[in-house]
């Protein structure tokens, strides 16, 4: 791995180049391989509730519907700030999500507590605008509230080659988020290579996000777990480079605890136990959330609680 100083790779746009196509190609096979293995980690009783409490923990709750209202968006965090009324041992969840608009209205009634708001920018999910459109709209969101922006960058410039373009809107929107955390979006889905997924997140990480993500949600696939291992090496191997820890978050595609579990294994096996904490791991998958809350009442009673149990999302 190189060992270029910050400044020297972010430079100019033949730096950042050069720094990308220098990294080492992903073995896909090699990466398919190591993920599958890692998903067959059986875990033990006591050990499952813990993962299945830091799982509610990491969760991001998200609506990003045209037809999401105040009533929405107030139920949604209150599924947030308890996610099985009738249990209060059950963590919040991480986050809740949504559109700009509905900051506020996330704000008010999450406030004095431990969930987090995020919103989206930059003109989610296809992030096809103006630099200035993108940076009003980042700006809006953080003075209205937000704790954290998830903008997606430019894929057609990723594509490209257009590196320097991509790191620049990065970089201004990072600078736009003043204090909230930016998460950028990769959009896997539209990358098609495990390579594109590794150079994409280290332009994101030498531009300064604070997370990198899988995908919207709205394009399939989603998250899939050699993309994360992908995205999880970055972020252990850039952390010489940098004086922080950069985040993971898989959105989209997981539905299962089983599926949880696992990513969670992931992350601890690639990252290291630092990640498991929702400072630098996230799951964004609101459907998964109920079957969460099943298995956790199926590991401490034995019983299985119906799916009618719990609120529907």
């Amino acid at each position: 791995m190189t060992t270029l100083p910050l400044p020297d790779v972010t430079g100019s746009d033949a730096a950042l180049r050069r720094f990308l196509h220098g990294l080492p190609g992903v073995d896909q096979v090699g990466a398919e391989g190591r993920a599958a293995a890692l998903a067959t980690r059986s875990i033990k009783r006591d050990a499952k509730l813990w993962a299945i409490d830091l799982a509610i923990g990491v969760t991001d709750l998200t609506t990003l519907e045209g037809a999401d209202t105040p009533g929405k968006v107030r139920a949604l965090c209150a599924k947030a700030l308890r996610p099985d009324p009738t249990d209060d041992g059950v963590p919040p969840v991480a986050a809740v999500c949504v559109y700009p608009d509905m900051v506020p209205v996330a704000v008010e009634h999450t406030a004095g507590r431990d969930v987090r708001v995020a919103s989206v920018a930059t003109a989610f999910p296809s992030g096809r605008a103006s630099l200035d459109v993108k940076l009003a709209d980042t700006k809006a969101a953080v003075a209205a509230g937000a704790h954290e922006i998830d903008m997606v960058i430019d894929r057609g410039a990723f594509l490209a080659g257009r590196y320097g373009a991509v790191a620049e809107e990065i970089v201004a929107t990072k600078q736009a988020c003043g204090d909230a955390h930016l998460k950028v979006i990769l959009e896997t889905g539209e990358l098609a290579t495990l390579d594109n997924v590794r150079r994409a997140s280290w332009l994101a990480i030498l531009s300064g996000a604070d997370f990198i993500k899988t995908s919207t949600g709205k394009i399939a696939p989603a998250s899939t777990r050699p993309v994360v291992l992908v995205m999880l090496e970055a972020v252990r191997d850039a952390l010489p480079m940098l004086d922080r820890r950069v985040g993971v978050k898989a959105a989209g595609g997981i539905r299962t605890t089983k599926d949880a579990i696992r990513y969670l294994v992931l992350v601890n096996e690639i990252a290291g136990p630092e990640w498991l904490t929702p400072d630098l791991f996230r799951i964004g998958a609101s459907s998964l959330l109920n079957d969460l809350l099943m298995q956790r009442v199926k590991q401490r009673t034995g019983a299985y609680a119906g799916p009618d149990y719990f609120t529907i999302d």
